[in-house]
């Protein structure tokens, strides 16, 4: 099955676009009817996360974040066979001369990129600017993990760490030039994490933000990477880099982080990625969210 849907992803790259967004927004509705576990994750979420909305205004949006998961789910195809020529057509970016002028100056750079359903374009687009760096989970189904790691490392000379050697080769390789592309906004347990504050609620959140930045004396900067409707493509935004960051004060820094990201998803709600049980791990005595 693993091999058809990648067969499949093959032939619908030929597609322009504007169909291939339509083809991949149906996906997404029956998704949203037939998933019913993680439709039940992005209500719990959205319900959590923005209590000052009608069920109605949740309902509008949870069905839209299906459509653009189904969306996702089609292009990646994209990724994995369209040309340079193609992707940099459909995939415009701002922001990278400044990232290069910190890089020219000797500066590491922290690509901050929270988890919105179009990350992955915004990761190969900027692959073809700079040879970067970053952490790559290898997936459980082989054929699936065969094609993600071709995607990810088509362009230049792109550096895809294991979880388990990620702090010091990062640190290497941020110290030699390259940008890390950094996706930090999941819940991975008690184990490195924190509580501080995100939509309002106490949620598990790693510290490795403010601990890669002053390891290697990088600047932060955030990447939000919009899905634009039907054919127009994707935005891939830079920011300008945070100033003083890292405080010192790692709780304050973790909340800085989610802050950010908070901002961020409050301009684009349906594209953050609202089917991971976000708030899974609990402070101790708390129920359960899901």
């Amino acid at each position: 099955m693993s091999r058809l849907f990648i067969a499949l992803l093959w032939a619908l790259h030929w597609l322009p676009l504007g169909v291939l967004s339509r083809i991949g927004e149906a996906l997404g509705l029956l998704l949203y009817v037939l998933i019913w576990p993680r439709r039940k994750v992005v209500h719990t979420n959205l319900r959590r996360c923005f209590p000052e909305w009608s069920a109605g205004e949740r309902g509008r949006v949870a069905r839209a974040h299906f459509r653009l998961i189904g969306r996702s789910l089609l292009e990646r195809g994209l990724l994995w066979w369209g040309s340079r020529e193609r992707l940099e057509r459909l995939i415009r970016v701002s922001g990278v001369a400044q990232m290069k002028a910190l890089l020219e100056a000797g500066t590491p750079v922290i690509v901050m990129a929270p988890h919105f359903v179009g990350l992955d374009m915004g990761g190969s687009r900027l692959s073809m600017e700079c040879d970067f760096v970053s952490i790559y989970a290898r997936q459980r189904n082989k054929v699936v993990d065969r094609w993600l790691y071709h995607g990810r490392s088509r362009f230049g000379d792109q550096r895809l760490l294991a979880r388990h050697e990620s702090i010091r080769s990062t640190v290497r390789a941020l110290k030699e030039g390259r940008p890390f592309y950094y996706l930090p906004d999941m819940d991975h347990g008690p184990k490195e994490s924190i509580f501080v504050p995100f939509f309002g609620i106490q949620t598990a959140s790693i510290t490795g933000l403010p601990r890669f930045a002053k390891m290697a004396g990088a600047a932060v900067v955030t990447c939000t990477t919009r899905m634009l409707p039907g054919g127009q493509g994707y935005e891939v935004t830079l920011g300008a880099p945070w100033t003083d960051f890292p405080s010192g004060d790692v709780t304050a820094d973790v909340a800085r982080m989610n802050a950010d990201i908070e901002a961020r998803v409050r301009e684009m709600p349906e594209q953050y990625y609202w089917v991971h049980k976000r708030f899974k791990t609990r402070p101790e005595g708390e129920p359960r969210f899901y």
